[in-house]
């Protein structure tokens, strides 16, 4: 026998310790190297821990929802062992009746109490699709891909679901690897009774709380707002949208023209750059913008490094690839770290204003919403133009109402005349 362990992952310095998720393999069965063998989530990332070595997984140290810290064991493979294999029932004597074939035990599965387990293309589908199940046809009630496929073609959540939900009651949405409400909080479930499902906080929920917290707590948060003709930006689209991503191969969409707006008032507006260290301002002679994105995990900000040297292509590019890793829950660690100024988007949800909490140690956010055709006076005359209401909030601590006003002015005025952008005037 030799033995292989399954060790945790190196951390960041500032993750302490991270939670087991879900065990995809179970003891005495066999693993290929590279196999993903379970997931592991921080309070910033979900990582994936891959099979060391080919064998099969003689033991699991820690179960799952289990606590961990960088290095620690976790499971251990043989990696000279073999699954064992069912023998085959022997043919019973002739004349004699045959026996019963014992029925085999089903396999062990741990499973939160009413937490239905999504395959992670079908927890991806769901996801995208808004398609909830209460539980699949795979082994296990797993749901498949398949399952969301079907549901969505029959018109959305299957009534009753598999395992025969009562009709009328929305099914359990399902997150893979995240505790879920064992039942249904909607209108009628509200009216019976007023059940309630207390579920823990994920880690990456738990800090994305920690740290809007510290947010309010620590930083003198005001928000200046001003609204941009977004009508110049949709005509250049329009004209060199279809050629842009023929030679780019992605498509130009508005926030790489935000992100290159919010670079040119950084470059004008160190301070609005800058961050609080003790009783010192720290300017920082880089850009890196963080771009806040939506996962089904919570809210992550990867950061856009040297967004002064990006073109345009680029900045459309390295935004698509955030977010299909928020999606999949693949962002590192490394992504996540660092950044000198945030934009948050909740235009594309709807949004038509707010006022966008700081990330710390960051000292100001743009917050972009969504563009509406709203009657505007020009020239005395009353005409229709697609606007946008921009929201900027910063540190009043180090930031007077004057940088931030004139910083966001400078933005409005390159989202306007969007060929200041490409001549950086």
């Amino acid at each position: 026998m030799s033995i292989v362990d399954v060790k945790v992952p190196q951390l960041s310095e500032s993750v302490a310790e991270a939670t087991l998720l879900q065990w995809k393999k179970k003891s005495g069965e066999s693993v290929t190297a590279d196999e993903i063998l379970i997931e592991i989530e921080t309070d910033k990332v979900v990582l994936e821990v891959p099979a060391p070595s080919s064998g099969v997984l003689a033991e699991i140290v820690k179960p799952d929802g289990g606590t961990v810290v960088s290095g620690e064991v976790i499971a251990r493979i043989d990696s000279e062992g073999k699954a064992a294999a069912t023998a085959p029932a022997k043919p019973a004597a002739s004349g004699a009746p045959a026996a019963a074939a014992p029925t085999p035990a089903a396999p062990s599965t741990v499973v939160r109490p009413g937490a239905p387990i999504a395959m992670p293309s079908a927890a991806k589908l769901m996801a995208e699709t808004g398609v909830t199940l209460s539980q699949g046809t795979g082994k296990d009630g797993r749901i498949t891909k398949a399952d969301v496929m079907a549901a969505q073609q029959s018109g959305g959540s299957r009534p009753g679901g598999a395992a025969g939900q009562p009709s009328g009651l929305p099914a359990v949405a399902v997150t893979a690897g995240l505790p879920q409400p064992a039942i249904s909080l909607g209108p009628e479930a509200q009216l019976e009774g007023r059940p309630e499902q207390r579920v823990p906080m994920s880690r990456l929920r738990a800090r994305i709380a920690e740290r809007l917290l510290q947010s309010q707590a620590t930083n003198a948060i005001l928000t200046t707002f001003n609204e941009v003709n977004m009508a110049p930006l949709m005509a250049m689209r329009k004209q060199y949208g279809e050629r842009f991503e023929k030679e780019h191969g992605v498509k130009l969409g508005f926030m790489s023209f935000f992100v290159k707006a919010a670079v040119a008032a950084l470059k004008k507006y160190p301070v609005l750059n800058a961050s609080v260290d003790g009783n010192d301002i720290v300017y920082h002679g880089y850009f890196d913008i963080g771009i806040a994105v939506g996962s089904p995990r919570g809210l992550v900000v990867p950061i856009l490094r040297n967004v002064d040297q990006m073109t345009f292509a680029d900045i459309e590019k390295k935004i698509s690839e955030f977010g299909v890793k928020a999606r999949d829950g693949k962002i590192s660690i490394e992504e996540l770290t660092g950044g000198t100024f945030s934009i948050s988007n909740g235009g594309v949800f709807g949004s038509m204003l707010s006022t966008p909490i700081i990330n710390p140690p960051q000292s100001a956010i743009l917050g972009i919403h969504a563009t509406k055709d709203r009657a505007m006076v020009e020239n005395g005359q009353v005409v229709v133009r697609p606007m946008n209401y921009l929201a900027m909030s910063y540190d009043h601590r180090i930031i007077d109402g004057r940088e931030a006003v004139l910083g966001l002015v400078t933005m409005k005025e390159a989202l306007e005349d969007p060929s200041r952008l490409l001549l950086e005037v």
